[in-house]
């Protein structure tokens, strides 16, 4: 039977769709794991990389240790922390949130610098102070790329998530080793479409929130001015 065949049929299996190896419940870990260690990233990366870009300092230390940051291997970071923590959800998480980290490190530092120096010293001509201007002006108007590091990071972390398996973790890369393992191709296959699909529902959903994020005037900004009249009128 075709290969293709084979995985229409693995997905339309209902045997597939229940218990603990089942899609549903691979799903839920597989996002447990990458949304842990993406929220985790952004509460070490974000106050970083805005700070550091407000006051326009340090910058290049910072980008050149996330550069170091990203030439580590996932899979090298995966091992070192197994050999420290061992089996558990501690050495996946860790690895996925280093590997979050240095896009949003970067590109928050680089979106804090490319707000108008024009809009900050009309905010602080208005009487705002250092965290208001940062809160109320700054960071609404660099959503974009703040956005753009955080998509970057949550579509690297869902599809290196399947390395967990490796390690006796859950997700989707469960299938995939297991299907490697077993010489069942039909399972690997079916694993690498979940993770695919799972990694394109990501960037979708956050380019979805970033247009939600964004305020009015800046989505304006951004589309040709024949069409500002449409928007304006409606």
């Amino acid at each position: 039977m075709d290969i293709l065949a084979k995985v229409v049929q693995w997905f339309t299996d209902p045997a597939h769709w229940a218990g603990s190896d089942g899609v549903p419940t691979r799903l839920a870990e597989h996002l447990r794991l990458s949304a842990e260690s993406v929220l985790i990233g952004m509460v070490i990366a974000l106050p970083i990389g805005i700070v550091l870009g407000h006051y326009g300092r340090f910058g290049n230390v910072a980008i050149n240790i996330s550069n170091v940051g990203r030439a580590i291997p996932s899979f090298a970071l995966l091992v070192l922390s197994f050999q420290v923590f061992g089996l558990g959800d501690a050495p996946i998480i860790i690895s996925l949130t280093a590997l979050a980290i240095p896009p949003m490190v970067t590109n928050s530092y680089v979106a804090m610098r490319e707000v108008d120096p024009d809009i900050k010293d009309a905010a602080r001509g208005m009487g705002y102070r250092e965290l208001a201007q940062i809160l109320r002006i700054e960071i609404p108007l660099a959503v974009p790329l703040l956005m753009a590091g955080i998509r970057t990071s949550a579509v690297q972390v869902v599809a290196t998530a399947t390395l967990a398996a490796l390690i006796a973790g859950g997700g989707f890369g469960r299938y995939i080793i297991d299907g490697l393992a077993q010489f069942d191709y039909t399972k690997l296959m079916a694993g690498a479409i979940l993770v695919a699909v799972l990694a394109l529902a990501t960037e979708l959903g956050l380019a979805a929130l970033e247009r939600v994020l964004v305020p009015r005037g800046i989505r304006l900004m951004s589309v040709p001015a024949t069409k500002r009249v449409a928007f304006k009128a409606a």
